[in-house]
């Protein structure tokens, strides 16, 4: 079977398998990353996603949007499933954590206008202590799994029934929505139907050359899109095995990522770029000495800006377990083409590209020489795949940039998602733009600014103040408001969220405007405390340093916006009007 030619839905392609090839292995957990795996086949996940549809169909009305609610672990993939065999649109989002705001949760839950949320009956013990704040969701709970007694507020659907496969997706059917994450007050929901996710896994099979005898290693949280997309899914289209564990679990012991690929033979395993940089740092000589990575053909990065140091450090370090270093695989994607937009060759080095910084700084592309007072090292990120296609765009004219010019990358293709739930104006802005002078389109905006050089892609920035940390976006507006209200004496609107690099780790810094009647009593030791933790408390990241300035102080343009990448430069220039700054 042809899937990409003959399937008209990720339905198709999970039934086929669990009826052609019913005893192969589709997934192992790990628990805690090194304890014995959890295995199930194609005849066990085609077994509980059908006992999800059965019950997602036999609630009343008829579900169109349910949230996943799970903690790393296979229960996932079965609601994910469960929801696709239903017609059900999955919307995966983050489990809250103890004493986490709910805020995002609350605000995913409203713009998706989901009715149910699936989880596991051992979270839902978790859950139990925020009853009362859950209720005013007004969802039905439901847990998966066949687990513990649950409460009052979740129910628990484990019988297997055979569920109505009259229910037929087809290419233009919503597969998922996921959520652009980090956004508190604007949640953005991209649209993800069945034949962007069939392109998307062809793309992919093709451009990492992956058979039934690739087998993939992945930690990332399965509410990211790179997780979903490949960590999940591309093993369901392709055929192959796919080991999972929980991001806690490779955090607390990087080695266990390596070890893994070690014992199952792990071919096809990637993360952002911080991950590979952990490995280097945490793992020992020791440990090092037990691991076998000479199968590991395609090392992807990717999520966050690509730092060729990273990928250097790495290969020396592991070179004596059998890493190459062709096996590093730089690419480029997003959650509104689904995910990957553009990647190399599998058997290729990475391509590398020393510029001119301050000629990059103006838009123009020129190579470093004898003569450059600053050079910035890049990482190309390969070209696009199959019928997509990428421009590099003057964001200002709307026109093709020339050779040699930096723009903002377009792209088109039939990965490119439908738009963002319930925002025309957003996803005609976004999804449907058009060149100015040919008319050429729709492409889709991505917002990252880059070029070409010989037919390789190079990300140099983004076009606005997004924030990528550890491969997660953040929009530093909801930072600032965060901050603002954290402590009292922080002027509303005056305040600059950011990230910069150290040692090859983007970081938010917070610049930030005290009230001039509270400039007397200001305590800025537990205002810096207060507005970590609460900026923790509602992300799940730090803010590594605040900087407090004098009133009146941060740059802003005439209309009253925050500037916030000159507010960066004059933190990177030191001249900020300080009153004080500390971690």
């Amino acid at each position: 079977m042809n899937f990409y030619r003959d399937s008209a839905s990720f339905v198709d392609i999970l039934t086929w398998r669990a009826e052609h090839q019913p005893d192969r292995v589709a997934f192992r957990f790990l628990p805690d990353g090194n304890a014995e795996a959890v295995t199930w086949t194609y005849a066990e996940l085609d077994q509980k996603a059908g006992t999800i549809a059965a019950r997602l169909q036999a609630v009343n009305p008829r579900v169109q949007q349910a949230l996943l609610v799970y903690p790393s672990g296979l229960e996932f993939i079965a609601a994910f499933c469960g929801c696709l065999y239903a017609g059900v649109t999955a919307v995966p989002v983050p489990p809250p954590r103890p004493n986490q705001s709910m805020s995002r949760f609350y605000a995913v839950a409203a713009d998706s206008a989901a009715t149910v949320a699936l989880t596991t009956s051992g979270y839902a013990a978790n859950l139990e202590s925020r009853a009362e704040e859950l209720n005013s969701c007004k969802l039905e709970w439901i847990a998966t799994d066949a687990g513990s007694t649950a409460g009052a507020v979740i129910r628990i659907a484990t019988r297997y029934v055979a569920y109505d496969r009259a229910f037929r997706a087809g290419r233009e059917t919503l597969a998922f929505l996921q959520y652009t994450s980090g956004s508190t007050g604007t949640p953005k929901g991209v649209m993800v139907t069945h034949g962007n996710l069939i392109q998307n896994s062809e793309f992919l099979r093709n451009c990492f050359e992956l058979s039934d005898a690739s087998v993939s290693v992945s930690w990332l949280p399965n509410f990211h899109d790179m997780a979903l997309v490949d960590g999940i899914l591309q093993p369901i289209y392709t055929g192959y095995p796919g080991v999972l564990f929980s991001p806690v679990s490779f955090l607390q012991s990087p080695v266990r990522w390596l070890a893994a690929i070690s014992e199952y033979g792990g071919t096809h395993c990637g993360a952002p770029n911080f991950a590979y940089d952990l490995c280097v740092r945490k793992i020992s000589t020791d440990q090092r000495a037990l691991l076998d990575l000479s199968r590991w053909t395609s090392a992807y990065n990717g999520a966050e800006p690509v730092h060729h140091e990273t990928m250097e450090r790495f290969t020396q370090w592991f070179k004596p377990c059998g890493f190459q270093p062709q096996y590093f695989y730089p690419c480029y994607g997003m959650a509104e083409s689904t995910l990957i937009i553009t990647g190399g060759q599998v058997h290729a080095e990475p391509v590398y590209f020393a510029a001119d910084a301050d000629a990059l700084e103006e838009n123009r592309v020129v190579r470093a020489d004898s003569a450059s007072r600053r050079v910035r090292h890049l990482t190309g990120c390969g070209q696009p795949w199959m019928d997509t296609e990428i421009v590099i765009v003057n964001p200002d004219s709307m026109t093709r940039c020339p050779k040699g010019r930096v723009g903002e990358i377009w792209t088109r293709g039939g990965s490119v998602a439908q738009g963002y739930w319930n925002r025309p104006e957003l996803s005609e802005e976004t999804f449907r733009t058009h060149l100015a002078d040919t008319g050429d389109g729709p492409y889709l905006r991505t917002g990252d600014l880059g070029f070409i050089h010989e037919r390789e892609l190079f990300i140099t920035g983004r076009l606005k103040d997004l924030m990528i940390i550890r491969g997660q976006n953040y929009y530093p507006q909801d930072v600032e408001r965060t901050v603002q209200q954290s402590y009292p004496g922080l002027r509303p609107a005056c305040g600059a969220a950011f990230s910069v690099e150290v040692n090859n780790q983007e970081q938010v810094v917070v610049v930030q405007e005290v009230e001039r009647g509270h400039l007397k009593v200001f305590d800025p030791t537990k205002a810096v405390k207060t507005i970590q933790e609460a900026v923790v408390n509602e992300y799940g990241i730090q803010v590594s340093r605040v900087v407090f300035i004098r009133p009146a102080t941060i740059p802003k343009t005439s209309s009253g916006k925050i500037q916030r990448h000159e507010c960066r430069k004059k933190y990177l220039d030191g001249t900020l009007d300080v009153l004080d700054s500390r971690p």
